[in-house]
């Protein structure tokens, strides 16, 4: 059996070098399908990975939104038998507009285990760093 913390922190790698090399499929396929999002850049929460999905689309489409780069660090996780909860400091290099933004961000990500073992992510909360 492998280790679970061992096992969240390779989901969260995955999730996060897909997110790093723009990667919608790989991104979004991180995620179960219910999961939500509360950005502080964002006026609502999203309900469900559709709905970030569809945002996601309309950032491409109107802001030429794209991801450069995406660095993870001072990671820890939580773990709450088939939860777990995933916290790290986040770099990420981006162009919006065709302007080139480095963001600096906290993240929480909670992550629950699924009936085959897999580690999916079914909440994401991100907020600016201090």
């Amino acid at each position: 059996m492998t280790d679970p913390q061992a096992a969240v922190l390779a989901a969260a790698d995955a999730l996060v070098a897909a997110f790093a090399r723009h990667d919608r499929a790989a991104y979004f396929a991180a995620f179960a399908p219910q999961a939500t999002f509360l950005f502080y850049n964002l006026d609502r929460p999203l309900d469900g990975r559709a709905a970030y999905e569809d945002e996601w689309a309309l950032w491409e489409e109107r802001d030429g939104f794209r991801i450069h780069a995406c660095r993870s660090t001072d990671r820890h996780v939580q773990l709450l038998g088939e939860v777990a909860i995933f916290t790290h400091a986040v770099e990420t290099e981006l162009s919006i507009g065709g302007e080139r933004l480095t963001n600096h961000e906290r993240e929480t990500i909670v992550f629950a285990r699924d009936p085959a073992g897999r580690w999916l992510a079914v909440h994401e909360h991100l907020s600016a760093a201090a």
